[in-house]
């Protein structure tokens, strides 16, 4: 989802400046920084709550006023949850969140008060999917509008350290050897000045002025749909709370656009406060949505012109299958709807956005430090990149998937609306033609799994890259569709693996043990000297890196044997994570020279 297209003005270039700030040196600056954040967004805000976490000195602009203004983004996965988690604020965003058991009874209808075609548990809430979720992670998801993601963020990152400059707005940039010259305008006063930066983070959403000025390769279209996002407050507890979900699809025969329209009534708080998406011909001049026809819009959805409505606000956006096939540009990252730009379907954008923050921090931290060597910045750019273009495919085929209801139901070679809602109701006779109806209606409703419970592509992110040692062993695959389930796995390069170790007799996941910006190392009693070597190593190289022997007796134990099942490697050999709670490397067993093999392996992921 992109910033509305009707209202935005064209970004400034750099030939917009003054002559005077058009090719600023290195000492012609007005405040620097190590890092400097563009945006403020669920990408910005994440990056800047994470380096402020780990002490990087970094500056955040954004020239917006204030955070969010709608509440665009809401899905919330677990891996975006346990991020949180790792920096301490998990709690703080579950007390806004929706409680789960309201968030997933998705319905199909031809509006909220008329017909019902369907329903799919979506967001882990079908039993027989509930336990893959509790099984993969410490944490759950969660439904949180970006309206109350982004305060959290930016206020945790401002009390720990962070500098926000709102009201300024990025103009340009120029790089050297040693940092970038970032020239920018407080929107209040109208002046412009510089900001010097060792490291520029480009944050700023899907028509990302950093992205263009430093020339990232984009795949793929913008535009290719318009949508029309209406918030407004109506309680309408008496369709929903007996059926209770995030999400109402409403198809509704005589709509403007292709005869047929796909409206989404979006729960935003239960049961008085919800969003409308709605679409429009993007060829044709934006459409003029006063009050008036915002409310038409939202009656028509709901199929109720008596229940009182306040519209808060709409706006314009375009859906888009652009993805960036490279992330870095020298001293410049980009991050989030900056470098991948999709519609909202399978709710991945701001947790893509945070994923990506969360993954150059650390690195940008060490290297800052003179703990890790400039090359392993290149691993942001080789891990991210593939994930963005997966997500952006993903998204738009959900989109494309919503043809099997249509099909299923009759209703794609026909223009008459009569003919449509005749051929929806025909679903329910007693005919060979009915039975057939409900069977394709069925397939075609299960084919929804992938938008709406596509666990596998949530968790199951695997890199490849200079910051992955490889162990020499292949790839696991499996039997399961990977996009749907998750498969938990030690190999190189993937997510840790979640299960649950005691201490002290109390429940602590191995996803508490790694994160916190340093490297952690797992083994077992009889892998004794892989703990050691992991202490003599990191006071060699100045790393933080801390190691844990799991067994009986030693401060964590495998409570239910679940670590000795999922670590895939002997007790006596090893699992070394990184701050992103991916695993770097491991050992299948005891080495001759533990210490030489974990220096070598850690010297190699650093770029030492």
């Amino acid at each position: 989802m992109t910033e509305p297209t009707a209202s935005t003005p064209p970004e400034p270039s750099t030939s917009d400046l003054p002559s005077d700030r058009r090719s600023a040196t290195p000492s012609d600056h007005d405040v620097e920084t190590d890092v400097l954040v563009i945006g403020s967004g669920p990408a910005g805000g994440s990056a800047a709550l994470f380096l402020a976490t780990l002490g990087v000195e970094h500056l955040v602009i954004t020239k917006y006023r204030w955070t969010a203004n709608t509440p665009r983004a809401h899905i919330t996965n677990q891996r975006t949850i346990e991020i949180f988690r790792d920096l301490g604020i998990e709690a703080d965003l579950l007390a806004q969140g929706t409680p789960h058991h309201l968030m997933g009874d998705t319905v199909f209808c031809t509006s909220l008060a008329g017909d019902e075609i369907g329903r799919v548990r979506t967001w882990e809430t079908h039993p027989a999917r509930e336990a893959d979720y509790l099984q993969a992670s410490p944490s759950p998801n969660a439904d949180i509008p970006q309206t109350l993601l982004e305060p959290i963020l930016i206020g945790h990152a401002a009390a720990r350290g962070s500098r926000i400059r709102f009201d300024t707005e990025y103009l340009g940039l120029v790089q050297d050897d040693t940092g970038v010259t970032v020239t920018v305008r407080d929107r209040v006063s109208g002046a412009v000045s510089t900001i010097r930066a060792k490291y520029v983070i480009g944050a700023d959403g899907g028509r990302s002025a950093v992205a263009r000025d430093v020339g990232l390769p984009f795949e793929g279209q913008m535009d290719i749909a318009g949508s029309m996002n209406i918030v407004f407050h109506a309680d309408l507890t008496q369709y929903v709370e007996h059926r209770p979900s995030v999400l109402y699809w409403v198809l509704k025969p005589g709509a403007d656009i292709g005869g047929i329209g796909l409206g989404l009534v979006r729960m935003v708080r239960p049961w008085n406060e919800w969003l409308v998406v709605w679409g429009y011909d993007i060829s044709r001049p934006p459409p003029e949505v006063d009050d008036e026809a915002a409310i038409k819009i939202v009656h028509d959805l709901v199929g109720d012109d008596t229940i009182p409505v306040t519209i808060r606000s709409t706006s314009l956006w375009g859906n888009n299958k652009m993805y960036a096939t490279r992330y870095r540009a020298d001293r410049v990252f980009c991050m989030g709807d900056a470098t991948h730009r999709h519609p909202p379907s399978n709710g991945l954008g701001s947790n893509t956005s945070v994923q990506d923050a969360y993954n150059l921090a650390w690195k940008l931290a060490l290297v800052l430090r003179g703990t890790a060597g400039e090359a392993l910045l290149d691993s942001y750019d080789a891990e991210r990149a593939p994930v963005g273009q997966q997500i952006v495919l993903r998204a738009n085929k959900s989109i494309e998937e919503f043809g099997a209801i249509f099909e299923a139901l009759g209703i794609t070679d026909t223009s008459d609306p009569e003919v449509m809602r005749a051929r929806i109701a025909a679903r329910a006779d007693d005919t060979p033609e009915g039975a057939e109806k409900r069977r394709a209606l069925r397939v075609a409703l299960e084919l929804k799994d992938y938008e709406f419970n596509a666990h596998g592509v949530e968790l199951g992110q695997r890199y490849a890259s200079s910051a992955v040692v490889a162990d020499g062993t292949p790839e696991p695959q499996y039997s399961r569709d990977p996009e749907l389930y998750y498969h938990p796995t030690t190999w190189p390069g993937a997510r840790l693996p979640h299960v649950w170790l005691g201490r002290g007799g109390h429940k602590v996941s191995t996803h508490d043990l790694a994160g916190k910006g340093r490297f952690c190392l797992l083994t077992g009693i009889t892998g004794q000297p892989w703990a050691d070597a992991a202490e003599k190593v990191a006071k060699l190289l100045g790393l933080d890196l801390v190691a844990y022997v799991v067994g009986p007796g030693r401060e964590y134990e495998d409570l239910y044997e679940d670590w000795a099942r999922a670590r895939e490697v002997a007790e006596d050999g090893c699992v070394l994570v990184r701050p992103d709670a991916h695993v770097a490397w491991r050992s299948q067993g005891r080495v001759t020279d533990p210490a030489a093999e974990l220096e070598a392996v850690l010297r190699s992921l650093l770029s030492r």
